[in-house]
């Protein structure tokens, strides 16, 4: 099992289009992806529960994924956090 924290940066959090854009990635590993907050675990693969763990901005989550994958599916995906970091927000 492999888990890393990040910390939600882009102003308005994991909104839907960046938040439909971190789903398509963690479908695309075999591992089991999770995102875990204080008040649950939300499945990396389901937009319904990624937005439902409501990252806002300033929020601090894990990634956490356990499978075959499981570094790659990580690092991709908080690349991508970080890299909703860095967009402009329309």
């Amino acid at each position: 099992m492999i888990r890393r924290k990040v910390k939600i940066m882009n102003e308005l959090g994991l909104h839907a289009r960046p938040a439909a854009e971190f789903v398509r990635a963690a479908q695309t590993f075999r591992s089991e992806i999770w995102i875990l907050k204080r008040d649950g675990r939300f499945s990396a693969g389901s937009i319904i529960e990624v937005l439902m763990a409501n990252l806002n901005c300033g929020d601090s989550a894990m990634i956490e994924a356990q499978g075959p994958d499981a570094e790659k599916a990580v690092a991709r995906l908080v690349g991508l956090v970080r890299k909703f970091a860095e967009e402009d927000v329309p």
